[in-house]
């Protein structure tokens, strides 16, 4: 390792839905961050790891930054706002298309209080005009001062190693804090339920919204080369039980395939995967379910 290699941590926030773990993915080269084209994907805290010759950056992608509606989007922002008080810069991701809102506003008052350095990511620049960027550099410029403005596209790569060489010119000289080949912190466990409930969200559409938790029972060799997994997959409803279970259980047999493909891949080896539905009424709004199903306040 060189003497000068430098280390440090990254928070990536914005409004949701602008692409935070498109680029999470898109930087580690692997999936850790669900992705989904439903707002308030990302619930907790995901660490990417990416380790170069010279750098160790590490990247949190937090939940979006929005006003709360119940207890759980009250954890979620509590999430978020307390990341920007523990990293050694932030990127402030919005979406190009969009452009400014109500609810940028909310993120920026809240940057006036970071003392490290912030970088607006103008990101999915592929879905406007070239001449419309200017406008929308201009217009950021007047409501905070940047470290820098940096447009990028998450999906197609556009500028993104750009943007990787600018933070390493920013974090200080430290330690590698991960082993080179780790990609994340958080345990395979955690990144199967994730997997899982990716494609709850991309299959049923706006039928389940965000009331579905997943919950891993089981993981077993049972010889060796299959691993056995059993998971729950937590929802409000009746009604939102029969859309996930489906016709004959077509439904949660596509969204068990689909998760199967890349549970796979990630584990490197044949997986067997059991899905089962439960309902538990409100148990967004239930800190004694939260606290069961991972959501912890008291360890952020």
């Amino acid at each position: 390792m060189e003497n000068n290699f430098k280390s440090g941590f990254i928070a990536i926030i914005g409004r949701p839905n602008v692409g935070k773990s498109t680029f999470m993915n898109r930087v580690i080269g692997q999936k850790i961050a669900i992705m989904s084209d439903k707002a308030q994907t990302t619930r907790n805290k995901i660490q990417g790891v990416l380790t170069e010759d010279d750098a160790q950056l590490v990247f949190i992608d937090t939940p979006g930054i929005h006003k709360p509606k119940h207890r759980l989007g009250d954890f979620m922002v509590q999430i978020a706002e307390n990341t920007l008080n523990e990293v050694d810069a932030v990127l402030f991701m919005i979406n190009a298309k969009e452009g400014y809102g109500r609810g940028d506003q909310y993120i920026l008052d809240r940057l006036q209080q970071v003392k490290k350095p912030v970088f607006l990511i103008i990101n999915k620049i592929d879905l406007i005009h070239p001449d419309d960027l200017f406008p929308l550099i201009e217009l950021y410029k007047e409501k905070y001062n940047f470290e820098e403005i940096i447009p990028i596209s998450a999906l197609q790569g556009n500028n993104v190693n750009h943007l990787l060489d600018v933070l390493k010119g920013h974090l200080p000289e430290g330690p590698q804090y991960y082993p080179e080949d780790q990609v994340t912190d958080h345990p395979e466990r955690f990144i199967i339920s994730e997997l899982i409930r990716e494609k709850v969200l991309q299959l049923t559409r706006e039928e389940v919204p965000h009331s579905i938790a997943v919950v891993i029972e089981n993981i077993e060799e049972r010889d060796s080369n299959t691993v056995f997994i059993q998971a729950t997959v937590i929802t409000e409803r009746k009604t939102q039980k029969g859309i996930l279970i489906g016709k004959q259980g077509n439904m949660l047999k596509e969204i068990g395939k689909k998760a199967r493909a890349d549970i796979e891949a990630l584990l490197g080896t044949k997986i067997y995967l059991e899905l089962w539905v439960k309902v538990q009424k409100d148990w967004r709004n239930r800190q004694s379910q939260l606290r069961e199903l991972g959501f912890r306040r008291d360890e952020y």
